[in-house]
This record gives C-alpha cells, sequence and structure tokens, in this order.
C-alpha cells in the first residue's frame, strides 16, 4: 500500500468535563488534535505507513506532541523543531440543543511562522505515494499559505496521489487574503477534493442550487453541485462532499456523496444518537476515504467505508479516530447493533 505523507498543525485540544462549560470548573483535559494529525493517526490504525510533516516549538509540548504521534506508529522523522510557540484550541462540547464550541489560540505558532524551504520537500515527500493536506494550513498565515503551496505542487511534480480537504475555518482567515483568493489554486493541484456545502460555498464561491420538492440536505441535491464544481477544476479524479443534519448536538445524521468523472455516487445513511464527540469526523472520512480507494474494489465501496469510519469518530472523545480496520467494516458490513463483543 502507498506510504501517505499529510501536513498540517498538531494542536493542543484543552476541554472541560462533559457536560461542563468552559472553565466552568478548574479542570481542563489535555490532548492532541488538528486536522492532518488526525487523519495520520486513523491511517496508521487502518495499517498504513504514514508520516507527519509539520513544524513544532522545541519545547516539552512539542516533544509530547511528537511522542503522541510516534505512539500511534505516524513516522515523525520529517518534523521540524524550531523556536515558538504551541497551537492551542479549547472545545467545549455541546448537548441536546447546546451546541459545541472551539476558541483558537494559534496566532504566531510555531506552524504559522514557517516559510517556504522550511522543509525539504523532495526529501519529504520521497517515497510516499499520496500527500494529503487542509484548507487549515493556508489560512494560519501568508508564510503557512506560501509554505503550502510549495508542499503540494512538488508533491503533485512527484507524481504523487494529492488529497485535499477544503475544511473552512471562518475565525482563522485573518491575514489580509480571503479564502477565494488563496484555495482555487490548490484545488487546482488536488487530484481527490473532500468538502461539505459550506466548503464548496466560502472556498470556491459555488453554491447548492435548491431543487423543487427536495431537502437542501437530499444527496441527489449534490449531483448538481458536483458537476459544476468538476467541470470547473476538470483536474479532480474525485470530488467527495459530506452531509451531516443536526437534529442537536447529540443527534445527527451522517452520509456523504462522491463524483468522478463517469458516476455519482451516495454512501450510506447512518442515524447517530448520542454522540460522544464530532470533532474530527471530518477528517476520519478522509481517512477513511483514502484508505478505501487503495484497498477496496471499487469508489462505491471506498465511499461506504468512509462514512462508517467517520460514523465511529462520533463516538470516540478526542479528535483521533481510534477504530480500526475491522471495526469499520463490521460497521460497513450492518453490523450496527452494539453488542458487547466477548
Amino acid at each position: 500500500m502507498k506510504t501517505c505523507a499529510v501536513f498540517g498543525e498538531i494542536l493542543l485540544r484543552l476541554s472541560p468535563p462533559p457536560g461542563e462549560r468552559l472553565l466552568q470548573s478548574p479542570v481542563l483535559s489535555a490532548r492532541f488534535g488538528g486536522a492532518e494529525a488526525n487523519v495520520a493517526v486513523s491511517l496508521a490504525r487502518f495499517g498504513r505507513a504514514v508520516r507527519c510533516i509539520t513544524v513544532l516549538p522545541i519545547s516539552p509540548l512539542g516533544d509530547a506532541a511528537a511522542g503522541e504521534l510516534r505512539r500511534f506508529g505516524v513516522d515523525t522523522s520529517f518534523i521540524v523543531r524550531r523556536e515558538g510557540r504551541m497551537g492551542l484550541y479549547f472545545a467545549e462540547g455541546g448537548a441536546a440543543h447546546r451546541p459545541s464550541q472551539v476558541v483558537y489560540d494559534r496566532e504566531n505558532s510555531a506552524l504559522a511562522l514557517i516559510a517556504p524551504g522550511a522543509v525539504e520537500w523532495p526529501n519529504a515527500l520521497e517515497g510516499a505515494g499520496r500527500f494529503h493536506m487542509t484548507g487549515i494550513t493556508p489560512a494560519l498565515s501568508a508564510r503557512a499559505a506560501d509554505a503550502a503551496l510549495e508542499a503540494v505542487k512538488t508533491a503533485r511534480n512527484k507524481g504523487l496521489e494529492v488529497s485535499l480537504d477544503l475544511n473552512f475555518r471562518a475565525n482563522l482567515w485573518t491575514y489580509g487574503k480571503t479564502v477565494l483568493d488563496v484555495m482555487p489554486e490548490f484545488v487546482r493541484q488536488a487530484d481527490l477534493l473532500i468538502a461539505n456545502e459550506e466548503d464548496c460555498q466560502k472556498c470556491l464561491g459555488i453554491e447548492a442550487a435548491a431543487v423543487p420538492g427536495r431537502d437542501a440536505l437530499d444527496p441527489r441535491v449534490y449531483e448538481d453541485l458536483t458537476a459544476r464544481v468538476m467541470n470547473r477544476f476538470p483536474n479532480l479524479g474525485r470530488l467527495a462532499v459530506t452531509l451531516r443534519r443536526s437534529r442537536s448536538a447529540s443527534d445527527n445524521n451522517w452520509t456523504a456523496v462522491m463524483r468522478t468523472p463517469a458516476r455519482f455516487f451516495t454512501g450510506p445513511d447512518y442515524d447517530i444518537r448520542g454522540i460522544v464527540d464530532r470533532i474530527g469526523a471530518g477528517d476520519a472520512f478522509a481517512a477513511g476515504l483514502i484508505h478505501g480507494l487503495d484497498t477496496l474494489d471499487d469508489d462505491r465501496a471506498a465511499l461506504a467505508f468512509a462514512v462508517a469510519a467517520s460514523c465511529l469518530k462520533h463516538t470516540i472523545a478526542g479528535d483521533f479516530n481510534l477504530a480500526d480496520e475491522s471495526e469499520v467494516l463490521r460497521l460497513m458490513r450492518g453490523d450496527c447493533s452494539g453488542r458487547i463483543r466477548r
């Protein structure tokens, strides 16, 4: 199987106990996360060779972050260490009709201060077959956007398959350029694009058209949206769009669609109740899709694997999806009773 390389920021996540507001009590749990790191850990759990390329501060926090990745089998050989600070985020879990909330504290982090040339990309990508990144990295700073473009162009020139998750984060685009100024060029470098409806609207300026008599989250509505995106970006071989219906913070419906130049697929539909933690579900989907495309018989099966993997992530606390391949395959094949395994 192809070695996967991911590039992005790993963060320290601080959260209050379940059911509590941020700083309601003087207790915060500390975990590591971040979109690309989440993908790397999930791929490693599927048995894949995966390397995480990032910048970490020379500090005990940077040491701990690298150690956490190694604990899950992620190759950290190409992490750059430099003076600086660790990016943080505070995640308050929602419940019932109270939504989850995220507060970022990552300005001037070690990765945000990266510059082109800080990573020796030909060396870092040597032997890899896939490269993955998200739209979060170009949102951090102009320097991070330049470094990310250098990375993705090197990957494409070396013949790696490039996957990009748009992952629009409105609170991060503050350094002068807009998301519409930056992200289309990244999409032009990708083979596989992953998004939701808001990502397509905000990052590409392409909105889903209303279809009379159909719900806005009806998967069939996205036949037109995905076709228009692929018409604008003919370099894309596949476009996957995740669809979430949030009845409450604890009760969501989850599915996805995918388009290739020749076909349009709808994935399985999961009714997820009693959500433990939905942060990282999109990253679990991305990892599941990458793995499914490399290991399963066809695109439809790969999409089903990705939706099942991300469904399981909703049941696991923290950013990382710790479900393994066998667990995903069981759910994908219909084993959803939740009965104890002895």
